[in-house]
């Protein structure tokens, strides 16, 4: 069985190099087939293209790297093939305005987390991960020395937590869980006290500084 990662943008591109590089087969798919397939190829013989529907049957973790409306839409097209698979979601709830500026999509109670596991079968296994860090950080952090870079996850799911923490170490990071879907916004931006991007000020932390961030909990703008 391999990772699906669906997306081929700048998270799920740097996500899928990453697994490759760690001896991770992976299934590619994305809305432009074509970029699934120019990825795969550029991959090599642990990566293979298909379309979302095949990824997905095909993987026991799936990946969506796309944004949230789109894994709106996608849940909702697959969730019979959702059932029993460990699904990962990086996603955000940003957008973009009518003037080009980033705007958070849901109330501020709200993450892109709890929408998402709302969305999925009882019996798929969901878990927050591979979206705590800019896409820059995930191409160029991975197997940093001397010590790791922390990658979060939040999950409520023993099987998704198992499977996330491999996953996360197989391509170069350490594993740290911030705790279930009611903490997921902690990891997500804009507002996330546990964010490179938000409360972390484009920080990368090691082990050590990031269970110190978990354990001193949200500041009251990230609440």
């Amino acid at each position: 069985m391999a990772t699906a990662v669906i997306g081929t943008g700048n998270i799920g591109g740097a996500l899928a190099r990453n697994l490759v590089r760690g001896g991770e087969p992976v299934v590619l798919a994305a809305r432009d087939e074509a970029n699934a397939a120019a990825l795969a190829q550029e991959l090599g013989e642990l990566a293979r293209a298909a379309s979302v529907e095949k990824a997905i049957a095909e993987a026991d973790v799936v990946v969506f790297a796309v944004w949230l409306d789109t894994i709106k839409e996608l849940t909702a097209k697959d969730t019979d093939l959702l059932e029993g698979k460990v699904v990962v979601d990086p996603s955000n709830p940003i957008g973009v305005d009518q003037n080009g500026e980033m705007m958070r999509t849901l109330p501020d109670d709200q993450s892109a987390g709890s929408v998402v596991a709302a969305l999925l079968p009882t019996g798929a296994h969901y878990v927050k991960a591979f979206g705590t860090l800019g896409a820059d950080s995930l191409a160029s952090a991975a197997n940093r020395d001397p010590r790791r870079a922390v990658l979060f996850y939040a999950t409520d799911d023993d099987a998704a937590a198992a499977a996330i923490e491999r996953l996360i170490s197989v391509t170069g990071f350490d594993p740290l869980n911030v705790g279930g879907v009611a903490d997921a916004g902690r990891v997500e931006v804009p507002g996330g006290d546990l964010h490179q991007n938000g409360g972390l000020n484009g920080q990368l932390l090691d082990l050590d500084q990031a269970r110190a961030a978990v354990a001193a909990g949200p500041t009251p703008a990230a609440a």
